[in-house]
């Protein structure tokens, strides 16, 4: 029987189901303001049910991706304690991802977590960061400075199937025009997303998701979370930070990235060897499912990833107790 504690960041009694438990209270609480046009009680709701439940664990957690700085975020900002003592762990969070999803009742949004030992996630700037996810058997293949037709045609080759079966997922943004022509162009499918680009690069290494590549520039704290599911998960993930202005790379170099044009690989950006990544769906999605609500109880679908090579989708019902008025 597979072990349920990893070897060195989780020491008993904290269970890596635990951590499914949190980002369950996130999702449940942001799930109640979906459709409702209001992403900042949406994400309000999750950050306090997050902080609330990291509290609780026997764990001295420091948060390395999260909310904003000190003074931009009242709770679970970037270098805040978490945890009631115990083993000591970086832990990078978003609450909601998707906060525009779950506004607007939208597929893909997720409370997600990623666990490692301490400096073993980098603390990556709040910029943009050009990114490239592939599955297990692309993983070898593919490079982040290759030409679009060449990843594709290498993805196709190790997939074994012809280019046209490729489904490549990008962010819907002005500047990803070109990326979007050079993919047609190399005759692969395209799915097109509004928001939440940490649930498309994982979903690259989930066979049944039916994506296999993800490609285009967007938030660089997001690419380290989703290059930890990933690096559980055996596939690959690339990156390169791209500064939007130069206050935003000069925060980038006082922050260690002497050289902002360099490749970020796999193992610069989860430097940890024991890794948990967790997600639950918030509105429905590739990767698991959203809240979904009946009498007074409620049913999430969480995924679970260790650096062990075990992965678990975990199917859970909670009962509720009395809401406020008009929630």
């Amino acid at each position: 029987m597979a072990r349920s504690i990893t070897r060195a960041v989780l020491d008993h009694p904290v269970h890596s189901l635990d951590f499914v438990k949190v980002t369950e209270s996130a999702a449940l609480a942001a799930s109640r303001w979906m459709g409702r046009g209001e992403r900042d009680a949406a994400d309000g709701a999750a950050v306090e049910k997050m902080r609330e439940s990291l509290g609780d664990m026997e764990i001295s957690g420091r948060i390395v991706i999260g909310e904003g700085e000190r003074d931009e975020a009242p709770m679970l900002y970037i270098g805040e304690e978490v945890g009631s003592g115990g083993k000591a762990v970086d832990i990078a969070v978003d609450p909601v991802e998707g906060t525009n999803l779950v506004a607007n009742g939208l597929p893909n949004a997720i409370a997600v977590m990623a666990i490692a030992e301490r400096g073993g996630l980098l603390h990556a700037p709040d910029t943009y960061m050009k990114k490239l996810a592939v599955g297990p058997k692309a993983a070898p293949y593919v490079h982040i400075d290759a030409p679009v037709r060449d990843n594709l045609e290498a993805v196709a080759n190790a997939l074994e199937k012809p280019i046209n079966d490729v489904c490549v997922i990008i962010l819907d943004r002005p500047r990803h025009a070109e990326l979007i022509r050079d993919v047609r162009a190399a005759g692969a499918r395209i799915r097109l997303i509004s928001d939440g680009d940490v649930d498309a690069c994982i979903a690259t290494a989930i066979e049944s998701t039916g994506i296999h590549v993800a490609m285009g520039t967007g938030g660089a704290p997001e690419g380290v979370l989703a290059a930890a599911a990933i690096k559980c998960l055996g596939g690959n993930f690339m990156g390169r930070l791209q500064p939007r202005n130069q206050e935003e790379a000069d925060r980038a170099i006082a922050m260690g990235f002497g050289d902002l044009g360099r490749v970020l690989e796999m193992d610069d950006l989860v430097l940890g060897s024991d890794v948990i990544f967790c997600a639950t769906g918030i509105t429905d999605g590739d990767l698991v499912r959203g809240v979904r609500f009946f009498g007074n109880q409620a049913r999430t679908h969480s995924i679970l990833v260790h650096s062990n090579g075990t992965t678990r989708f975990i199917d859970s019902t909670h009962r509720l107790g009395a809401r406020p008025h008009g929630r």
